[in-house]
This record gives C-alpha cells, structure tokens and sequence, in this order.
C-alpha cells in the first residue's frame, strides 16, 4: 500500500502534530469526499505501507526534524515539492520563496535529492506572469535546486468550475497547445542547463518529441528504488486517464490547506479550520454519532520474480 500525503491538503506544512500522532498510533480514518459520513480506517505500519508520498509547498521545520521517528519506524518516503515564481497576489499565505528554497535544500540533505522531487505546477498565463516571467524565474528556481533534486515536473492550470470566480478575480486561464509547447520547449532546455530530468503531470498533451515524457508522480520504479524491492505496481483508476500514478491511499482532507492559492482545486468552500483536533484520527473533524466506520482493506503488493519467467 503507498500513502498519499496528501494531494487534498498540505500536512507537512500545517498538520505535523496531528501526523506524527497518527503514525504513533498506526492508523488514520479518512471521510469519504462524497459521502462525508462514510468513514475508512487505515491502519498504517511500516508492515503495510511501502512508501508514504509526502506532497507539500512549505514543509514545516517541526514536520522535518521530526522525520528520523519515521526513519526508526522504518517507513520509506519521498516528498513531491512544489516551488513556483508566484507572489502572493495568487499564493496568499505562501511564504517567500528564498526561504521555502532553503528548506528544500535542508530536507534534500538530510534525506537524499532523489527523495525531493521539485514541482513547477500549475502554470497559467496572464498579463503579469507571462512567457518572459517562467522563463526567468523558472531558471532562477532550477539553478537553486540543481544539486539538490533529480528532476523537475511541470503542469498546466486546469479551470475548475468550483473556483471559476477565484481564476477570473486573477486572470487565470487554460494555456493553448501552442502555448504550453512553446513553454514546455523552453522549460525543456533550461532544465537540461540544470541537469534536471523533467517531466509533465497528467497532461493530455503529448510532449515526447520535445524530450518531456508523461511524468509518475505517485513513482512506482522510484518506490522500488527507494524500498530497494521489485513491487508490482497497477495505475491508480481513480485518477484522469493522463495521469500515470500507481494505486494509493489518501488520508487528507479537502478545505483544510491554509496556503490560500487562488488555482487550488482541493479548497473551494471558503471554509478554513483555524486549528483542528491533533489526537483526532480524522483531519479537520471528529468522529460523530452519524459516522459509519469501516476498515478498509489493503492488498498487500505483489513483487516480481524473474525465476517464474
């Protein structure tokens, strides 16, 4: 079983305690998004979870010196960690990118560039960020990252109709073909500058000629590097059929991410909890007489074995 933390919310920035409580106690419960009272329980062990998959903007310091208990749990991870060139006028509560730089550097370090994967996503188009403005600063973040990253993915803002309002407030629109090739050509050769790998995320356009392959960000061959194990993996169905991630359990909720980003799908009500409940196992709520509680059931991961072949 991978566990996806999360691509609902941002944990490693805002949910430390209640992650690390969670992991003490070897299971989280996780609402269904559309059936709120329908409820899994997820036991999570270093017996049962091959790898967690951390997804963050800004990880907190707490969130990263406490990764050694993982480390003597003996869990596998790897971060996918996004740094674009927007201000706050569409990331609100993102910090300076200076300092999100050098936490990426320090977690690099302490844990191995080939677990840090950078994100430049989601790219969007408007009279402020512009074709110049990726350009420049697209190169500025990958010189920053070069020695502490294997490679760079890269994906294109989707116009969701739940935050239509937010992307029209900031001029944000879907990218052309056109566009996004001429951006994913110069993306391209600023990442090869950099030594960067570079891939794209669930994008139904086919950039292989221009040297940019459909990315796995949820790595099924980097699991089993990491693991050092021959996992067979299966493509997660409940993902768009671009998207090229292996199964995975989320235990995030939506709503929850204070990151304010005026492109974040997984916010859309408005509603922000301030604080939450750490030795709750939900995230973001409490169990409630309504709730049904079932445990879910995890197939364990099959390896390949070449002598039957």
């Amino acid at each position: 079983m991978i566990i996806s933390i999360s691509r609902r919310t941002d944990i490693p920035a805002f949910f430390s305690e209640w992650f690390y409580n969670r992991i003490e106690d070897g299971y989280f419960m996780v609402r269904n998004p559309m059936n709120i009272h329908q409820v899994s329980k997820v036991t999570v062990t270093p017996h049962n979870a091959e790898c967690l998959v951390f997804w963050t903007k800004n990880p907190s310091l707490s969130f990263i010196e406490n990764l050694p208990k993982l480390d003597e749990k003996g869990f596998n991870y790897y971060f996918q960690f996004t740094i674009t060139s927007y201000a706050q006028d569409i990331e609100k509560s993102v910090s300076r990118k200076t300092e999100i730089i050098e936490k990426f550097q320090k977690l690099s370090n302490q844990i191995g560039k080939e677990k840090v994967i950078w994100r430049y996503d989601p790219i969007f188009l408007n009279k402020k960020y512009n074709f110049d403005y990726h350009i420049k600063y697209f190169d500025y973040i990958a010189e920053k990252l070069s020695a502490y990253t294997e490679k760079v993915i890269i994906s294109f803002v989707d116009c969701y109709s739940k935050i239509k309002t937010r992307l029209q407030e900031n001029e944000i629109t879907e990218l052309s073909q056109e566009e996004m090739r001429k951006l994913g050509i110069a993306l391209k050769q600023i990442a090869e500058k950099h030594n960067l790998k570079i891939e794209s995320c669930s994008e139904t356009i086919d950039f292989d000629d221009i040297g940019i392959p459909h990315g796995h960000c949820i790595d099924g061959e980097l699991i089993n590097r990491i693991c050092q194990r021959n996992f067979i993996f299966k493509k997660d169905k409940t993902q768009r059929k671009e998207c090229g991630c292996v199964t995975s359990v989320d235990i995030g909720s939506y709503n929850t991410c204070r990151h304010n980003c005026a492109y974040c799908y997984a916010t859309w009500n408005g509603i922000i909890p301030n604080s939450i409940d750490n030795s709750s196992p939900l995230l973001g709520s409490v169990l409630s007489n309504e709730d049904k509680v079932t445990v879910r059931k995890i197939p364990v991961l099959k390896e390949y074995n070449p002598e039957l072949f």
